[in-house]
């Protein structure tokens, strides 16, 4: 049996796919023999490939003109389908209960502008009509949240159940009457619930000879769970699950009809579909009025009649259903008198769509797929590796397991090699270098296939964001937060930073910081320890962190310091996930105070005390012992000519003799070189070398305020081994690079640095544990949905490695080195990386909230 969630699911799934086909154009082509044998050849093909387990009819004029069955009567059953099985027609129902209302209309026993409640006392709604009812313009919650909320999981819902549930519980409408169309199942369960009192007969036998019999229909019924005995021809529901068909038919709110539950074959309603062109059911006038457009409070329309989908220029009245392991349609193309009718008993919506693309005389898009056979599968969950086979369709994981390839199905065989989710970096500065390297081969050499950015406080605009990656894609997926600098130089001015911001500055900051998480922001990143938002106070961040928390979103922090500071500043981002109560981030979490070295422990005792509180704080870390940032930083107090805080730099806060140049625009040939070594050729003291590397940087800045890139940056020593082993192995770390195209080696070899040095080599952690850090912690951490997991529906972002070669070779010496042991990486489904080299394929997209 299926989840109440599923059903609910494909509930909803539709009334939205009823009126996206509304809205389709209506002026398709004729179904010539050309367009039958292409759907022929599709279908055919959807069902080798799994995809397809229905019926299917094409009519001309009310003549058949293509009728076929592919697949059996139910998940592991041997009995095949045929053009006379009765399916479950799921919301397409709703046309025969209407077409009741309407006998009842001619029988002079309502009008469609009755209060139901003239009819049905118990009805609690004074104001709604049977018009509402059947134009799904009353107002009234679905009735799946009302049996959810008030049922037990062992009552079977009923009609006389929904309107109890109504009376008892008298749930507020959700809009006036007639004032909006909003699709609601409730509102023909009511139907039905009316027809049966107005009738004083069961409803099946009202059916059965109001409709049934004088249109000889064979294979047309009503059938719910309260019904003693399944009926021989009825087809039952199924979903395919990792290769297989698995039983998905009717649950406990299956004791209900009106709104589905009517079973009936192709050939059957290609029959009832004819009679609606004669009067043998009702009068023409009578009939008219289903194809008519409802008119709302305001004078507009709503188009959908009684229980048809309308088209606005009245060629094609249309209706789908979608019902646990059930999906119909039924089209009648009026001007063109021809009828296009689909069952099938399984969620996959493939064949429906790909008909209706070939019908419309457009090239059909059939799913692409692809199986990666013999691979050692770590799914991202932590839990064990396990043998197996992982299907791709189109740009998700479809299947898992034991699988089969499909006739002519790519083939991709792993030869025992770990398949993982592909990796997300939490904290990346690559974005800025993909507009001359859209392949990121820095990236996907070390299995990343989603970078986020915006961290340390600097963001793009999405807009600007969205339009580079159209104008130029590129091999990985891009996410971002907002970066607070940003919005700070935007409301404050570029020379305006070095102080507070002034109340409507902040205000200005929470309009555009709002703007952009209604665009898909992750959320706020500060980058408190830099001169651009290092003046700011604590009430500032605050005040932008709760604009983010509103919308939804998290907070991550290159917190204030990571020396001196420390502390303070690590108790002000838990003080902020504590008053906002959304999940906050430390960004590469580190000590970098040589008399601190050590206290990792106790820091992340700190964290978890948090924790225990309902705080959710997490961190990331790159797995390196020296960061990479500018000069400036090793002063916290910002007084970077006061000799002897350049003492204490270099005594405490980094190694002189380890720390590297990588970049100088004032004079290029300190690059490469260590402070120490810069100091002996101008034969100073570190301390003094290094006030006098800012000075001329800063003079350098003045000088040439058109200067595209960074002045200057230091890979600085600051770090003791031990408290980045212990960063990296709690619990709630995920990995990140902090990296970009060069410099610091951690661009090219942070994620293959885990794998090889701390996995392989000093077994800090399990492979497994190291991958979940790289995938489905991440996307925990940071709210990226549908990715970071080895699971069916989600995105097909995939590594393919050898664990026993896999590492990062970047260095300080050869900082672009490419990781090896990185077979393949696939990033929406797409194979951007192969055999140690870029595919020129560029399926990354933007990723948002």
């Amino acid at each position: 049996m299926a989840s109440y969630s599923t059903r609910h699911q494909w509930a909803r799934k539709a009334c939205w796919l009823c009126l996206a086909l509304t809205a389709l154009g209506t002026a398709m082509a004729q179904p010539n023999a050309q367009k039958l044998a292409t759907l022929d050849s599709s279908f055919t093909l959807l069902y080798q490939r799994g995809m397809l387990n229905g019926t299917f009819l094409v009519a001309k004029e009310g003549k058949t003109v293509y009728k076929k069955a592919f697949g059996t009567v139910a998940a592991n059953a041997t009995q095949s389908l045929t053009t006379a099985s009765a399916f479950n027609l799921a919301s397409v129902s709703k046309q025969f209960t209407s077409m009741m209302v309407m006998m009842l209309k001619e029988e002079g026993k309502l009008q469609y502008d009755d209060k139901v409640k003239q009819h049905l006392p118990d009805f609690p709604y004074d104001t709604i009509t049977i018009r509402h009812l059947l134009n799904h313009t009353h107002g009234l919650p679905e009735y799946f949240d009302l049996a959810t909320q008030y049922n037990t999981t062992l009552d079977t819902l009923t009609n006389e159940g929904v309107l109890k549930l109504l009376k008892n519980h008298r749930p507020p409408l959700q809009f006036q009457p007639n004032s909006q169309f909003s699709y609601c199942n409730t509102g023909y369960i009511l139907l039905a619930c009316l027809i049966e009192k107005l009738t004083a007969e069961p409803i099946q036998r009202y059916f059965e000879r109001k409709i049934v019999q004088p249109l000889g229909l064979k294979n047309t019924y009503i059938y719910t769970l309260t019904m003693p005995k399944s009926p021989e021809n009825r087809v039952y529901g199924s979903k395919r699950v990792n290769g297989k068909y698995v039983a998905n038919d009717l649950i406990r709110l299956d004791g209900v009809w009106g709104d589905g539950n009517v079973y009936s074959s192709v050939e059957d309603l290609l029959v009832w579909e004819q009679a609606l062109n004669t009067e043998k059911l009702v009068k023409t006038a009578t009939l008219k009025e289903a194809f008519t457009p409802s008119t709302l409070n305001d004078g507009s329309k709503s188009w959908y009649g009684f229980g048809w989908g309308l088209d606005k220029d009245g060629r094609k009245v249309s209706h789908t259903g979608g019902w646990v392991g059930f999906q119909t349609i039924i089209e009648r193309h009026l001007a063109q008198q021809w009828t296009f009718i689909a069952l099938t008993s399984s969620e996959d919506g493939t064949a429906i769509r790909v008909a209706q693309q070939v019908l419309e005389g457009k090239i059909a898009k059939l799913p692409t797929t692809e199986l990666i056979t013999n691979a050692k599968i770590v799914d991202g969950t932590g839990i064990a590796s396990y043998a197996g086979a992982v299907r791709i369709k189109n740009n998700r994981i479809w299947e898992i397991g034991d699988l089969q390839p499909f006739v002519g199905e790519k083939v991709t065989n792993a030869n025992g090699l770990v398949l993982a989710p592909g990796f997300i970096d939490a904290h990346s500065h690559h974005f800025g270098g993909l507009e001359s390297r859209p392949d990121a081969e820095a990236l996907v050499s070390q299995g990343i296939t989603t970078i986020v950015i915006g961290q340390d406080g600097s963001s793009y605009p999405i807009d600007t964001l969205q339009k580079r990656m159209k104008q130029q894609p590129v091999a990985v997926n891009v996410a971002t937060y907002t970066g607070h600098s940003t919005l700070r130089v935007k409301a404050m001015g570029a020379k305006s930073l070095f102080r507070t911001a002034k109340t409507d500055e902040i205000e200005k900051m929470k309009l555009d910081l709002k703007a952009e998480m209604e665009k898909g922001s992750l959320g706020l990143a500060t980058g408190l320890e830099y001169e651009s938002a290092f003046f700011s106070n604590r009430d500032e961040v605050l005040q932008l962190a709760k604009v983010a928390a509103k919308a939804g979103g998290r907070y991550m922090s290159h917190i204030r310091s990571e020396d001196i500071g420390f502390d303070e500043a690590l108790d002000e981002i838990i003080e902020i996930g504590r008053q906002t109560k959304m999940p906050v981030q430390v960004s590469h979490i580190k000590i970098a105070k040589r008399d601190q070295w050590g206290r990792s422990r106790e820091v992340l005792g700190t964290l978890q005390k948090a924790r225990a509180q309902g705080i959710n704080i997490t961190a990331d870390c790159y797995p390196y012992d020296f960061w990479n940032s500018t000069l400036r930083v090793l002063f916290p107090k910002r007084d970077y000519t006061n000799a002897e805080s350049a003492e204490f730099a270099v005594n405490q806060l980094f190694d002189p003799s380890g720390s590297v140049l990588v970049r100088y625009a004032p004079n290029a040939a300190y690059v490469g070189k260590t402070i120490s070594e810069i100091a002996a050729i101008r034969k100073e003291t570190t301390s003094k070398t290094l006030m006098g590397l800012i000075a001329e940087a800063a003079d350098f800045d003045e000088k040439n305020p058109d200067f595209k890139g960074s002045t200057e940056t230091i890979m600085g020593k600051s770090m003791s081994e031990s408290d980045v082993a212990n960063f990296l192995a709690w619990p709630f770390t995920a990995i990140c690079s902090d990296g970009g195209w060069g410099g610091h080696p951690r661009g090219y070899g942070a994620f293959t640095r885990v794998l090889g040095h701390y996995v392989r080599d000093k077994q800090l952690m399990s492979l497994e544990t190291a991958i979940q850090k790289m995938t489905s912690l991440t996307a925990e951490n940071l709210g990226l949905r549908q990715r970071g997991l080895i699971q069916p529906a989600f995105y097909a972002d995939l590594v393919l490695f050898d664990p026993n070669r896999v590492n990062g070779n970047a260095s300080i010496q050869n900082p672009t080195a490419l990781s090896s042991g990185i077979e393949r990486v696939w990033v929406n489904g797409e194979e951007v990386y192969h055999a140690q080299k870029s595919t020129g394929k560029r399926s990354g997209v933007f990723v948002g909230r």
